[in-house]
């Protein structure tokens, strides 16, 4: 299971959340089990945090979730960690969209406490909101043939993820419901122009018509750097 979650933040204080969370919530988050996969900084919306999370399966995140939040770690800072945000409920719950989907993403060894400026790459993480469950032609058509499309395009690597239907166990932190969607992350060694990202996207819709006839609204692209801790990066 991973969480895509996305604050907003007061202006001016998305370094002040970057500092606290790399300093305080990494390696205490993951000894309750879960994985902190990857934290950026959008580059095109000055006052929101991205950060990635992983869980073996959602009872794992339950037990992971209730121990992080309901130990000191989280009492000592929540105060000032809450104080950046304006809302931290932007969040979706989802899944590998199939076996292997995320195996390609390459998790490095994540730099010591300390480490600052951004770690190398780029990640583009595109949402396709669809009208319903993707289906197995679709995924099939993304794994085989959109996967190389975004490599064409310059990515070094692909992973894909699509909305995972459990009901939210941990109601303390709330997910986005009733939504169906696809998740592209694709890996790029240096930024790229948000255009060239969302002719990319026009183009995977163009050329995939399943998709284009699937999707609720536009996609929606963000272009992540990774913070000098992320383990997700270029």
């Amino acid at each position: 299971m991973v969480e895509l979650r996305q604050y907003t933040l007061h202006p001016h204080q998305r370094e002040v959340l970057i500092d606290l969370f790399d300093r305080e919530f990494v390696e205490t988050q993951e000894a309750h089990g879960m994985r902190v996969l990857g934290q950026f900084r959008d580059l095109d919306r000055p006052d929101f945090f991205v950060w990635l999370r992983g869980f073996a399966d959602m009872p794992a995140r339950h037990r992971a979730l209730d121990g992080f939040y309901g130990g000191p770690t989280w009492a000592a800072h929540r105060n000032a960690a809450n104080a950046t945000m304006i809302d931290s409920d932007n969040v979706l719950l989802l899944r590998p969209a199939w076996p292997g989907a995320t195996a390609a993403l390459p998790q490095h060894p994540r730099p010591a406490s300390g480490a600052t400026g951004p770690a190398p790459g780029m990640l583009a993480a595109t949402v396709f909101h669809l009208r319903e469950p993707a289906p197995s032609a679709l995924m099939d058509f993304c794994r085989d043939h959109l996967t190389a499309a975004l490599q064409r395009g310059g990515a070094h690597r692909v992973g894909w993820l699509c909305t995972e239907a459990s009901a939210n166990t941990f109601v303390r932190l709330p997910v986005r419901e009733g939504e169906h969607v696809l998740l592209a992350l694709a890996l790029y060694g240096e930024e790229v122009p948000l255009e060239a990202l969302a002719a990319s996207a026009a183009g995977l819709c163009g050329a995939a018509p399943a998709l284009a006839e699937a999707l609720a609204r536009e996609p929606e692209i963000l272009r992540l750097q990774p913070t000098a801790r992320s383990a997700l990066h270029g």
